[in-house]
């Protein structure tokens, strides 16, 4: 794969890019235990988005890994996971929000903390929406890269530590130009009392199409759903 741009996000950050068709994306958990909240979104129709309830009912799974697609609200892939070393990926927690985190952390200010305040997914998400000119109205499902939720047999959720180890990484192809709006940021179910997000790696690369196959002989879905794609660059 030929690599078309390396980045490092902090924890706490955000950042977003458009990975064209044909293009994958790396995200690594660098010291391990991070957590990335993602919204996946059509560069070229931005009201197309990720879904999913969809993504996880076609599938037949909550468990999402190498193998899966991450559907639209129109049916089409807005990616696809080829690779995965970590194993699980949460796609129930949702993404925090200010209070929350005030609540958990305590107060953590620019004015005493400087670059290291506290942040929170809700903000640093609509940060980098901004950029693209989408706000608060356009922020629905995020999913939970590197973070596992078990559900009780009592419908209670619980997050699970140590889903993800130093070095794991997942990979992102996309088959059709996908805007990826992504932060470091600590799962809103995460038990760990301190403030401690865990930074990232990003690598874009141009990919071969047939990476893709583990997605596409998966199951019967997914072959429509690759049709459903293809049709938009007929």
């Amino acid at each position: 794969m030929d690599l078309l741009l390396e980045e490092t996000i902090p924890g706490g950050g955000h950042a977003s890019l458009i990975v064209k068709r044909g293009q994958s994306l790396r995200i690594t958990d660098i010291r391990g235990g991070a957590n990335v909240s993602v919204m996946l979104i059509n560069a070229g129709e931005k009201s197309e988005r990720l879904n999913l309830p969809d993504t996880l009912k076609c599938q037949h799974t909550a468990k999402l890994t190498a193998g899966h697609c991450l559907y639209s609200d129109m049916g089409r892939v807005l990616a696809a996971i080829v690779a995965d070393t970590c194993g699980w990926h949460d796609s129930i927690g949702g993404v925090s929000n200010a209070q929350e985190v005030h609540e958990r952390y305590g107060t953590g200010r620019y004015q005493e903390l400087r670059n290291a305040f506290y942040r929170n997914g809700t903000d640093n998400l609509l940060v980098e929406m901004g950029k693209w000119g989408l706000g608060i109205s356009d922020l629905l499902m995020t999913l939970n890269l590197f973070s596992r939720v078990q559900v009780a047999d009592t419908g209670e959720l619980s997050f699970v530590p140590g889903n993800s180890k130093a070095g794991d990484y997942v990979d992102l192809y996309a088959p059709m130009n996908t805007l990826v709006v992504l932060t470091a940021i600590q799962h809103p179910l995460d038990p760990n009392p301190e403030y401690a997000p865990k930074p990232v790696k990003l690598a874009l690369s141009h990919a071969q199409r047939d990476v893709a196959d583990v997605c596409l002989t998966s199951c019967e879905e997914n072959v429509r759903g690759f049709i459903n794609t293809d049709r938009l660059f007929l």
